[in-house]
């Protein structure tokens, strides 16, 4: 694999690109290949590099936010993904944001660039409002991606922002494509995994969509109760929030 050493100084960002990309492209495989078409991942565009591998890649490859554009622009699908986790997310840009959402063409390829890049963008938490009034699949399941990883990554911010995130989740709910129904679910449930608060608020959202006479939203709701009503997730939140104190 290609290490950032071994790199030579004057390459351009293109040239570090397909440089990058040489590995993957050599050591792909078609039992990867396979096992991505059976979980609704586009392979025509795809060398057949497993996620493990990538992320050894990456690793080597290091931050590198000129690398991490070029390789986006290739198109290509493990390029794509290395750009997520070599980019940095203090130089990402709302414009960047808003065109390579544009450009989301499968789920695996929308909720990397979410949870291992946008999600610490300081553009972040405005573009999961603009992206959720985008019409195109991807484009609206990545503003509920976001809003997933955030809850995850994101420790400073209050209850406020999820608060309203369940109001959107709500009005959400009733898009019945199937990757937007489920980054619904998984922002529904992240936000409920939060703190009790949250949780609380989360289940009560979820209570009225499992009441819906309507199949997407009643998904939503019932998938989400069983996860958030666990046991042994409101023991954990309840320690969370003494040890807070």
């Amino acid at each position: 694999m290609p290490t950032a050493s071994k790199r030579p100084k004057a390459a351009t960002p293109k040239q570090r690109a397909k440089e990058a990309i040489d590995w993957p492209e050599r050591n792909g495989s078609k039992a990867v290949r396979d096992g991505m078409a059976r979980f609704n991942i586009p392979a025509g565009n795809a060398f057949g590099v497993s996620m493990g591998k990538i992320h050894g890649l990456a690793k080597k490859l290091g931050k590198d936010h000129e690398l991490s554009l070029a390789l986006w622009e290739t198109g290509q699908y493990e390029a794509r993904l290395l750009a997520a986790y070599v980019g940095e997310p203090a130089r990402v840009t709302g414009a960047q944001m808003d065109a390579w959402c544009k450009a989301f063409d499968s789920w695996a390829v929308v909720d990397t660039v979410c949870f291992a890049l946008f999600d610490r963008s300081p553009h972040a938490w405005s573009r999961v409002k603009k992206w959720a009034k985008r019409k195109g699949e991807f484009e609206k399941r990545a503003a509920y991606a976001l809003m997933a990883c955030l809850v995850l990554h994101d420790r400073e911010c209050g209850d406020k922002p999820f608060l309203e995130g369940l109001r959107m989740i709500e009005k959400a709910a009733e898009d019945e494509r199937n990757f937007v129904k489920k980054g619904v679910n998984w922002a529904l449930r992240c936000i409920g995994k939060r703190n009790l608060a949250l949780n609380a608020a989360a289940v009560a959202t979820a209570g009225r969509l499992a009441e819906s006479p309507d199949a997407a939203p009643r998904w939503v709701g019932k998938d989400a109760m069983r996860d958030l009503t666990n046991a042994a997730l409101l023991k954990r939140l309840k320690a969370k929030g003494e040890k807070a104190k």
